[in-house]
Protein backbone atom coordinates (compact mmCIF):
# COMPACT_ATOMS: atom_id res chain seq x y z
CA UNK A 1 0.00 0.00 0.00
CA UNK A 2 0.97 2.99 -0.79
CA UNK A 3 2.18 5.67 2.03
CA UNK A 4 -0.54 8.40 2.71
CA UNK A 5 -0.11 11.63 2.01
CA UNK A 6 0.03 14.22 4.80
CA UNK A 7 -2.45 16.64 4.56
CA UNK A 8 -1.84 20.42 4.50
CA UNK A 9 -1.60 21.49 8.47
CA UNK A 10 -2.35 18.01 9.91
CA UNK A 11 0.01 16.97 12.41
CA UNK A 12 2.64 14.17 11.42
CA UNK A 13 0.72 11.98 14.06
CA UNK A 14 -2.06 12.01 11.81
CA UNK A 15 -1.84 8.73 10.15
CA UNK A 16 -4.69 6.80 11.54
CA UNK A 17 -7.07 9.73 10.98
CA UNK A 18 -9.06 9.50 7.71
CA UNK A 19 -10.07 13.52 8.79
CA UNK A 20 -7.94 16.33 10.15
CA UNK A 21 -8.41 17.50 13.88
CA UNK A 22 -11.26 19.88 14.40
CA UNK A 23 -9.75 24.01 14.56
CA UNK A 24 -11.34 23.72 18.16
CA UNK A 25 -9.09 20.68 18.67
CA UNK A 26 -5.95 22.35 17.57
CA UNK A 27 -6.88 25.36 19.09
CA UNK A 28 -7.08 23.65 22.96
CA UNK A 29 -4.42 20.94 22.49
CA UNK A 30 -1.68 23.31 21.47
CA UNK A 31 0.89 24.17 23.97
CA UNK A 32 3.29 26.04 21.22
CA UNK A 33 2.09 29.18 23.00
CA UNK A 34 3.56 28.78 25.76
CA UNK A 35 6.09 25.70 25.46
CA UNK A 36 7.87 27.35 22.58
CA UNK A 37 10.81 29.09 25.27
CA UNK A 38 11.96 25.35 25.53
CA UNK A 39 13.10 25.44 21.92
CA UNK A 40 16.82 25.27 22.61
CA UNK A 41 16.56 22.46 25.00
CA UNK A 42 14.70 20.27 22.64
CA UNK A 43 17.01 20.98 19.93
CA UNK A 44 20.26 20.11 21.71
CA UNK A 45 18.14 16.91 23.26
CA UNK A 46 17.30 15.75 19.75
CA UNK A 47 21.07 16.29 18.71
CA UNK A 48 22.04 14.40 21.66
CA UNK A 49 19.46 11.16 20.20
CA UNK A 50 20.72 11.98 16.63
CA UNK A 51 24.48 11.55 17.85
CA UNK A 52 23.09 8.26 19.60
CA UNK A 53 21.44 6.89 16.92
CA UNK A 54 24.15 7.05 15.00
CA UNK A 55 26.64 5.33 17.30
CA UNK A 56 24.33 2.46 16.98
CA UNK A 57 23.95 2.57 13.51
CA UNK A 58 20.16 3.26 13.55
CA UNK A 59 20.99 6.03 10.82
CA UNK A 60 24.02 6.95 8.70
CA UNK A 61 26.83 9.21 9.54
CA UNK A 62 25.39 11.10 6.15
CA UNK A 63 21.89 11.18 8.02
CA UNK A 64 23.49 12.61 10.70
CA UNK A 65 25.42 15.41 9.59
CA UNK A 66 21.84 15.96 7.89
CA UNK A 67 19.73 16.19 10.88
CA UNK A 68 22.54 18.27 13.04
CA UNK A 69 23.00 21.11 10.35
CA UNK A 70 19.35 21.30 10.17
CA UNK A 71 18.58 21.70 13.43
CA UNK A 72 21.26 24.17 14.24
CA UNK A 73 19.74 26.25 10.86
CA UNK A 74 16.81 26.17 12.79
CA UNK A 75 17.92 27.13 16.29
CA UNK A 76 19.56 30.10 14.45
CA UNK A 77 16.43 31.11 12.86
CA UNK A 78 14.74 30.87 16.42
CA UNK A 79 17.44 32.63 18.04
CA UNK A 80 16.84 35.50 15.64
CA UNK A 81 13.33 35.41 15.60
CA UNK A 82 13.00 34.79 12.05
CA UNK A 83 11.05 31.74 12.37
CA UNK A 84 7.37 31.25 12.07
CA UNK A 85 5.77 28.97 14.81
CA UNK A 86 2.51 27.59 13.08
CA UNK A 87 -0.34 26.90 15.44
CA UNK A 88 -0.81 23.50 13.51
CA UNK A 89 2.86 22.44 14.71
CA UNK A 90 0.76 21.85 18.19
CA UNK A 91 4.22 22.13 20.71
CA UNK A 92 7.60 23.19 20.12
CA UNK A 93 8.47 18.95 19.52
CA UNK A 94 6.42 18.60 16.22
CA UNK A 95 7.36 22.47 15.18
CA UNK A 96 10.80 21.86 15.41
CA UNK A 97 10.74 18.16 13.76
CA UNK A 98 7.91 18.77 11.12
CA UNK A 99 10.61 21.87 10.10
CA UNK A 100 13.38 19.95 9.71
CA UNK A 101 11.60 16.96 7.87
CA UNK A 102 10.51 19.63 5.19
CA UNK A 103 13.90 20.64 5.25
CA UNK A 104 15.61 18.01 4.64
CA UNK A 105 13.15 15.08 3.73
CA UNK A 106 13.75 11.16 4.35
CA UNK A 107 16.47 11.88 6.81
CA UNK A 108 14.87 13.70 9.10
CA UNK A 109 12.15 11.21 9.78
CA UNK A 110 14.91 9.05 11.37
CA UNK A 111 15.22 11.87 13.73
CA UNK A 112 12.35 10.25 16.21
CA UNK A 113 13.30 6.80 16.03
CA UNK A 114 13.10 5.40 19.43
CA UNK A 115 11.80 8.18 21.20
CA UNK A 116 8.40 9.78 22.11
CA UNK A 117 6.95 13.04 22.54
CA UNK A 118 6.24 11.31 26.08
CA UNK A 119 10.28 11.19 26.95
CA UNK A 120 11.49 14.21 24.62
CA UNK A 121 8.94 16.56 27.01
CA UNK A 122 10.24 15.16 30.18
CA UNK A 123 14.10 15.64 28.92
CA UNK A 124 13.48 19.07 28.21
CA UNK A 125 11.83 20.77 31.15
CA UNK A 126 14.31 18.78 33.02
CA UNK A 127 17.21 20.39 30.87
CA UNK A 128 15.09 23.84 30.64
CA UNK A 129 14.65 23.48 34.76
CA UNK A 130 18.79 22.69 34.78
CA UNK A 131 19.60 26.05 33.36
CA UNK A 132 16.73 27.80 34.92
CA UNK A 133 18.48 27.03 38.71
CA UNK A 134 22.49 27.65 37.17
CA UNK A 135 22.21 30.66 34.78
CA UNK A 136 19.30 32.15 36.37
CA UNK A 137 17.93 31.65 40.03
CA UNK A 138 21.30 30.81 41.86
CA UNK A 139 23.10 33.71 40.42
CA UNK A 140 20.02 36.06 41.14
CA UNK A 141 20.40 34.32 44.53
CA UNK A 142 23.79 35.33 44.99
CA UNK A 143 23.19 39.35 43.71
CA UNK A 144 20.70 39.68 46.46
CA UNK A 145 22.55 37.61 48.90
CA UNK A 146 25.81 40.17 48.47
CA UNK A 147 23.43 43.20 48.11
CA UNK A 148 22.24 42.35 51.76
CA UNK A 149 25.93 41.73 52.63
CA UNK A 150 26.82 44.76 51.56
CA UNK A 151 23.86 46.66 53.12
CA UNK A 152 24.38 45.12 56.54
CA UNK A 153 28.28 46.78 56.26
CA UNK A 154 26.91 50.18 55.17
CA UNK A 155 23.76 50.58 57.60
CA UNK A 156 23.98 47.58 59.88
CA UNK A 157 25.62 48.93 62.91
CA UNK A 158 22.19 51.04 63.44
CA UNK A 159 20.49 49.89 67.24
CA UNK A 160 16.86 48.92 66.35
CA UNK A 161 14.16 47.58 68.20
CA UNK A 162 13.72 43.97 67.42
CA UNK A 163 10.07 43.03 66.95
CA UNK A 164 7.81 39.99 68.34
CA UNK A 165 4.09 39.82 68.33
CA UNK A 166 5.14 43.07 66.26
CA UNK A 167 5.95 44.22 69.59
CA UNK A 168 9.15 45.96 70.96
CA UNK A 169 11.14 43.38 72.54
CA UNK A 170 14.54 43.54 72.30
CA UNK A 171 17.57 45.95 71.28
CA UNK A 172 18.89 44.50 68.52
CA UNK A 173 21.69 45.77 65.21
CA UNK A 174 20.02 46.38 61.99
CA UNK A 175 22.81 44.36 60.70
CA UNK A 176 21.20 41.08 62.62
CA UNK A 177 17.87 41.71 60.82
CA UNK A 178 19.72 42.25 57.26
CA UNK A 179 21.72 39.47 58.03
CA UNK A 180 18.04 37.18 59.10
CA UNK A 181 17.34 37.96 55.34
CA UNK A 182 20.61 36.14 53.94
CA UNK A 183 20.41 32.74 55.86
CA UNK A 184 16.77 32.66 54.56
CA UNK A 185 18.23 33.42 50.69
CA UNK A 186 20.87 30.38 51.63
CA UNK A 187 18.18 28.04 52.25
CA UNK A 188 16.42 28.70 49.18
CA UNK A 189 19.52 28.31 47.14
CA UNK A 190 20.40 24.74 49.05
CA UNK A 191 16.87 23.50 48.33
CA UNK A 192 17.24 24.81 44.68
CA UNK A 193 20.68 22.95 44.33
CA UNK A 194 19.32 19.68 45.95
CA UNK A 195 16.26 19.75 43.64
CA UNK A 196 18.83 19.78 41.07
CA UNK A 197 20.22 16.74 41.52
CA UNK A 198 16.30 15.17 41.30
CA UNK A 199 16.11 17.09 37.85
CA UNK A 200 19.40 15.57 36.68
CA UNK A 201 18.42 12.26 35.94
CA UNK A 202 17.54 11.33 32.60
CA UNK A 203 14.44 9.86 30.97
CA UNK A 204 15.24 9.66 27.24
CA UNK A 205 15.32 6.05 25.86
CA UNK A 206 11.99 5.66 28.03
CA UNK A 207 9.80 6.31 24.87
CA UNK A 208 6.04 6.31 24.75
CA UNK A 209 5.99 3.95 28.41
CA UNK A 210 7.81 0.74 27.60
CA UNK A 211 11.13 1.96 26.40
CA UNK A 212 11.98 0.51 22.40
CA UNK A 213 12.68 -3.02 21.02
CA UNK A 214 15.94 -1.22 19.52
CA UNK A 215 19.27 -1.36 20.59
CA UNK A 216 20.35 2.29 21.73
CA UNK A 217 22.19 3.24 24.41
CA UNK A 218 20.61 5.57 26.51
CA UNK A 219 24.30 6.34 28.27
CA UNK A 220 25.44 7.54 25.50
CA UNK A 221 23.31 10.93 25.51
CA UNK A 222 22.72 11.18 29.07
CA UNK A 223 26.85 11.40 29.05
CA UNK A 224 26.72 14.17 26.08
CA UNK A 225 24.00 16.24 28.12
CA UNK A 226 25.91 16.26 31.72
CA UNK A 227 23.07 13.72 33.24
CA UNK A 228 24.13 12.30 36.34
CA UNK A 229 22.36 9.49 36.27
CA UNK A 230 18.95 7.94 33.42
CA UNK A 231 15.84 6.92 34.79
CA UNK A 232 15.40 2.75 35.68
CA UNK A 233 11.73 2.65 34.98
CA UNK A 234 10.22 3.43 31.67
CA UNK A 235 6.50 3.88 32.95
CA UNK A 236 8.25 6.49 35.40
CA UNK A 237 10.43 7.66 33.69
CA UNK A 238 7.72 9.36 30.85
CA UNK A 239 5.13 10.46 34.26
CA UNK A 240 7.23 11.85 37.19
CA UNK A 241 7.06 15.52 37.75
CA UNK A 242 7.95 15.22 41.00
CA UNK A 243 11.27 17.39 40.09
CA UNK A 244 8.85 19.97 38.61
CA UNK A 245 6.72 20.14 41.57
CA UNK A 246 9.66 20.67 43.86
CA UNK A 247 10.95 23.61 41.71
CA UNK A 248 7.59 25.33 42.19
CA UNK A 249 7.64 24.44 45.88
CA UNK A 250 11.11 25.91 45.89
CA UNK A 251 9.75 29.16 44.30
CA UNK A 252 7.20 29.35 46.96
CA UNK A 253 9.35 28.83 49.49
CA UNK A 254 11.81 32.07 47.86
CA UNK A 255 9.02 33.92 47.01
CA UNK A 256 7.24 33.94 50.94
CA UNK A 257 10.72 34.85 52.07
CA UNK A 258 10.95 38.00 49.78
CA UNK A 259 7.41 38.51 50.72
CA UNK A 260 8.35 38.65 54.41
CA UNK A 261 11.88 40.89 53.78
CA UNK A 262 9.09 43.32 51.88
CA UNK A 263 6.40 43.49 54.48
CA UNK A 264 9.22 44.73 56.77
CA UNK A 265 10.32 47.41 54.41
CA UNK A 266 6.81 48.51 53.76
CA UNK A 267 6.26 49.11 57.52
CA UNK A 268 9.62 50.24 57.83
CA UNK A 269 9.25 52.52 54.98
CA UNK A 270 5.70 53.87 56.49
CA UNK A 271 5.51 57.86 58.63
CA UNK A 272 4.93 55.45 61.62
CA UNK A 273 8.37 53.70 62.01
CA UNK A 274 9.72 55.80 59.15
CA UNK A 275 13.46 53.45 59.65
CA UNK A 276 14.21 53.72 56.10
CA UNK A 277 14.31 55.92 52.95
CA UNK A 278 13.20 53.92 49.45
CA UNK A 279 15.00 55.44 46.70
CA UNK A 280 12.26 57.20 44.86
CA UNK A 281 12.89 55.31 41.50
CA UNK A 282 11.52 52.40 43.50
CA UNK A 283 8.45 53.95 44.20
CA UNK A 284 5.03 55.00 42.72
CA UNK A 285 2.92 57.71 43.52
CA UNK A 286 -0.79 58.17 43.88
CA UNK A 287 -3.41 59.67 41.00
CA UNK A 288 -4.80 61.65 43.85
CA UNK A 289 -3.12 62.79 46.63
CA UNK A 290 0.30 64.40 45.50
CA UNK A 291 1.69 63.69 48.28
CA UNK A 292 2.25 59.92 47.87
CA UNK A 293 5.66 58.29 47.94
CA UNK A 294 4.39 54.48 47.46
CA UNK A 295 6.16 51.54 48.27
CA UNK A 296 4.67 49.42 45.27
CA UNK A 297 7.36 47.37 44.49
CA UNK A 298 7.72 45.69 47.69
CA UNK A 299 3.88 45.28 47.69
CA UNK A 300 4.20 43.74 44.33
CA UNK A 301 6.97 41.75 45.49
CA UNK A 302 4.90 40.27 48.43
CA UNK A 303 1.36 40.71 46.59
CA UNK A 304 3.07 38.04 44.18
CA UNK A 305 3.63 35.38 46.34
CA UNK A 306 0.03 34.60 45.99
CA UNK A 307 0.16 33.78 42.58
CA UNK A 308 3.46 31.23 42.81
CA UNK A 309 1.58 29.85 45.87
CA UNK A 310 -0.96 29.40 43.05
CA UNK A 311 1.38 27.60 40.33
CA UNK A 312 2.14 25.06 43.17
CA UNK A 313 -1.74 23.88 43.94
CA UNK A 314 -1.88 24.23 40.52
CA UNK A 315 0.64 21.46 40.05
CA UNK A 316 0.12 19.21 42.49
CA UNK A 317 -3.88 18.96 41.70
CA UNK A 318 -3.24 18.26 38.51
CA UNK A 319 -0.53 15.74 39.32
CA UNK A 320 -2.86 13.83 42.32
CA UNK A 321 -5.27 11.70 40.02
CA UNK A 322 -3.08 10.79 37.74
CA UNK A 323 -2.71 7.28 36.71
CA UNK A 324 0.21 5.44 35.37
CA UNK A 325 1.98 6.40 32.38
CA UNK A 326 2.28 10.23 30.49
CA UNK A 327 -1.49 11.63 30.75
CA UNK A 328 -1.85 14.47 28.36
CA UNK A 329 -2.61 16.57 31.70
CA UNK A 330 1.07 16.42 31.92
CA UNK A 331 1.20 19.31 29.24
CA UNK A 332 -0.46 22.08 31.96
CA UNK A 333 2.59 21.34 34.08
CA UNK A 334 4.83 24.02 32.00
CA UNK A 335 2.18 26.84 32.65
CA UNK A 336 2.14 26.36 36.60
CA UNK A 337 6.09 26.19 36.37
CA UNK A 338 7.03 28.51 33.91
CA UNK A 339 5.09 31.38 35.85
CA UNK A 340 6.56 30.17 39.05
CA UNK A 341 10.39 30.80 37.77
CA UNK A 342 9.25 33.74 36.16
CA UNK A 343 7.76 35.46 38.56
CA UNK A 344 10.64 34.51 41.29
CA UNK A 345 13.09 35.06 39.14
CA UNK A 346 11.70 39.34 38.23
CA UNK A 347 11.43 39.65 42.00
CA UNK A 348 14.36 38.88 42.96
CA UNK A 349 16.72 40.76 40.10
CA UNK A 350 14.10 44.30 41.36
CA UNK A 351 14.39 43.49 44.91
CA UNK A 352 18.37 43.64 44.52
CA UNK A 353 17.94 47.26 43.04
CA UNK A 354 15.83 48.06 46.01
CA UNK A 355 18.24 46.61 48.73
CA UNK A 356 21.07 48.63 47.15
CA UNK A 357 19.57 52.23 47.00
CA UNK A 358 17.39 51.70 50.30
CA UNK A 359 18.95 54.22 53.37
CA UNK A 360 18.26 53.22 56.73
CA UNK A 361 18.13 56.49 59.28
CA UNK A 362 19.71 55.13 62.53
CA UNK A 363 18.37 57.72 64.47
CA UNK A 364 14.83 56.94 63.77
CA UNK A 365 15.72 53.30 64.54
CA UNK A 366 17.87 54.11 68.27
CA UNK A 367 14.67 56.75 68.97
CA UNK A 368 12.01 53.93 68.25
CA UNK A 369 14.27 51.57 71.09
CA UNK A 370 13.16 54.30 74.10
CA UNK A 371 9.40 53.56 74.33
CA UNK A 372 8.46 49.59 75.20
CA UNK A 373 10.79 48.40 77.52
CA UNK A 374 13.22 46.53 75.21
CA UNK A 375 15.88 46.63 78.53
CA UNK A 376 13.25 44.39 80.65
CA UNK A 377 14.47 41.03 79.76
CA UNK A 378 18.49 42.50 79.88
CA UNK A 379 17.27 43.85 83.66
CA UNK A 380 15.89 40.09 84.48
CA UNK A 381 19.19 38.42 83.14
CA UNK A 382 21.44 41.35 85.38
CA UNK A 383 19.48 39.88 88.21
CA UNK A 384 20.22 36.53 87.21
CA UNK A 385 23.94 37.28 87.20
CA UNK A 386 23.02 38.94 91.19
CA UNK A 387 22.19 34.84 91.74
CA UNK A 388 17.94 35.85 91.82
CA UNK A 389 16.72 32.52 89.73
CA UNK A 390 15.23 33.43 86.28
CA UNK A 391 11.46 32.43 87.07
CA UNK A 392 11.74 34.63 89.97
CA UNK A 393 13.50 37.79 88.07
CA UNK A 394 10.89 37.51 85.59
CA UNK A 395 8.31 38.23 88.19
CA UNK A 396 10.34 41.20 90.01
CA UNK A 397 10.92 43.02 86.45
CA UNK A 398 7.23 42.16 85.31
CA UNK A 399 6.18 44.26 88.55
CA UNK A 400 8.95 47.24 87.75
CA UNK A 401 7.33 47.74 84.37
CA UNK A 402 4.45 47.66 85.61
CA UNK A 403 5.12 50.65 88.05
CA UNK A 404 7.35 52.35 84.93
CA UNK A 405 3.82 52.57 82.89
CA UNK A 406 1.93 53.76 86.19
CA UNK A 407 4.39 56.76 86.63
CA UNK A 408 4.89 57.05 83.30
CA UNK A 409 8.93 56.44 82.95
CA UNK A 410 11.30 54.43 81.07
CA UNK A 411 13.15 52.24 83.10
CA UNK A 412 16.06 54.16 83.02
CA UNK A 413 14.23 57.01 84.43
CA UNK A 414 13.78 54.81 87.45
CA UNK A 415 16.07 55.89 90.74
CA UNK A 416 18.18 53.43 92.46
CA UNK A 417 15.71 53.47 95.07
CA UNK A 418 13.04 52.96 93.13
CA UNK A 419 14.52 49.93 91.51
CA UNK A 420 16.10 48.84 94.90
CA UNK A 421 12.44 48.78 96.65
CA UNK A 422 11.56 45.61 94.14
CA UNK A 423 14.77 43.98 94.68
CA UNK A 424 17.97 44.69 97.15
CA UNK A 425 20.21 43.48 94.99
CA UNK A 426 19.76 46.05 92.30
CA UNK A 427 22.65 47.97 92.50
CA UNK A 428 23.85 51.42 90.63
CA UNK A 429 26.08 49.06 88.00
CA UNK A 430 22.67 48.35 86.78
CA UNK A 431 21.99 51.65 84.56
CA UNK A 432 24.63 49.37 82.39
CA UNK A 433 21.85 47.13 80.98
CA UNK A 434 18.91 49.73 81.22
CA UNK A 435 20.44 51.01 77.49
CA UNK A 436 19.71 50.00 74.46
CA UNK A 437 23.29 50.62 73.07
CA UNK A 438 25.20 48.86 75.93
CA UNK A 439 22.91 45.73 75.53
CA UNK A 440 23.71 45.05 71.96
CA UNK A 441 27.37 45.32 73.17
CA UNK A 442 26.58 42.70 76.53
CA UNK A 443 24.91 39.96 74.12
CA UNK A 444 27.17 37.00 73.77
CA UNK A 445 25.49 33.66 72.98
CA UNK A 446 26.59 32.44 69.24
CA UNK A 447 24.39 33.73 66.53
CA UNK A 448 22.75 36.46 68.51
CA UNK A 449 21.57 40.13 67.46
CA UNK A 450 24.35 42.03 69.17
CA UNK A 451 27.55 43.65 68.43
CA UNK A 452 30.23 40.49 69.14
CA UNK A 453 28.06 38.12 66.93
CA UNK A 454 26.53 40.50 64.06
CA UNK A 455 30.60 41.02 62.97
CA UNK A 456 31.21 37.74 63.15
CA UNK A 457 28.22 36.59 60.88
CA UNK A 458 29.55 39.42 58.79
CA UNK A 459 32.61 38.04 58.08
CA UNK A 460 31.63 34.63 57.26
CA UNK A 461 29.20 36.17 55.14
CA UNK A 462 31.49 38.44 53.36
CA UNK A 463 33.86 35.60 52.69
CA UNK A 464 31.26 33.10 50.76
CA UNK A 465 30.13 36.06 48.90
CA UNK A 466 33.17 37.22 47.43
CA UNK A 467 33.69 33.70 46.70
CA UNK A 468 30.58 33.04 44.91
CA UNK A 469 31.29 36.48 43.19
Amino acid sequence: MREKKQEKGSPIWHGRFSQSPAAATQQFVESLSFDRRMYKHDIAGSIAHARMLEAVGLISKAELEEITSGLEDIAMEMDEGKFEFDPAYEDIHMAIETTLIKRIGEAGKKLHTARSRNDQVALDLRLYLRDAIDLSLIPAIDKLQKTFVNLAEREGQAVMPGYTHLQHAQPILAGAVILAYVEQLERDRERLLDCRKRINVMPLGSAAIAGTTLPIQRNYPALEMGFSSISRNSIDGVSDRDFAAEFVFDMAMTAMHLSRWAEDWVMWSSSEFDFIDLDQRYCTGSSIMPQKKNPDILELVRGKTGRVYGDLMNLLTILKGLPSGYNRDLQEDKIAVFNAYDVVLMSLRVSAEVVETTKFKADKMLAGTKEGFLEATGLAEYLVKKGMPFRQAHNVVGRIVAHSEKEGKKLSELGIDELGGFAENIEKDVYQVLSAEKLVEAYQSYGSAGVRSVKEQMKYWREVVEERS
